[in-house]
């Protein structure tokens, strides 16, 4: 990862940490609960997807750099709000999946903003229950 990829990754970390996932737990936004690796704590982040099927699909723009991604792995079951419900499911990390590809199904706008804030593309898929 080059420096320039490792200084996106931080302000874009940041920005999600102080504005974006404040504001997503108190909107209707879609979100995203994993449990923390270390705490065991329920952890919520805003994500952007889409529900196809009994699938939700989504991009993390930092890969494996991301908390959530971290907590992916540790312990696969998430999940997932979307309209305002929450539905449980099985995460799974699809690496050799094409993430700029599978962003072109997803809604627009939160496409777009992946492609420019992100730093190392990974599409997620969650099996819903």
């Amino acid at each position: 990862m080059t420096d320039l990829q490792q200084l996106k990754r931080r302000i874009v970390h940041t920005a999600q940490r102080l504005v974006v996932n404040p504001v997503g737990r108190r909107s209707p936004m879609t979100m995203l609960e994993t449990t923390g690796r270390k705490s065991g704590e329920p952890r919520r982040t805003a994500i952007g997807g889409r529900v196809i099927g009994n699938q939700f699909w989504m991009v993390s723009e930092h890969g494996e750099h991301s908390h959530y991604v971290l907590n992916i792995k540790a312990n696969p079951a998430v999940r997932v709000r979307v309209r305002g419900k929450w539905r449980s499911g099985s995460a799974h990390l699809l690496p050799g999946d094409d993430a700029n590809e599978r962003l072109r199904s997803l809604p627009g706008f939160n496409s777009a903003l992946v492609r420019l804030m992100g730093s190392d593309l990974l599409t997620i898929r969650v099996d819903l229950d």
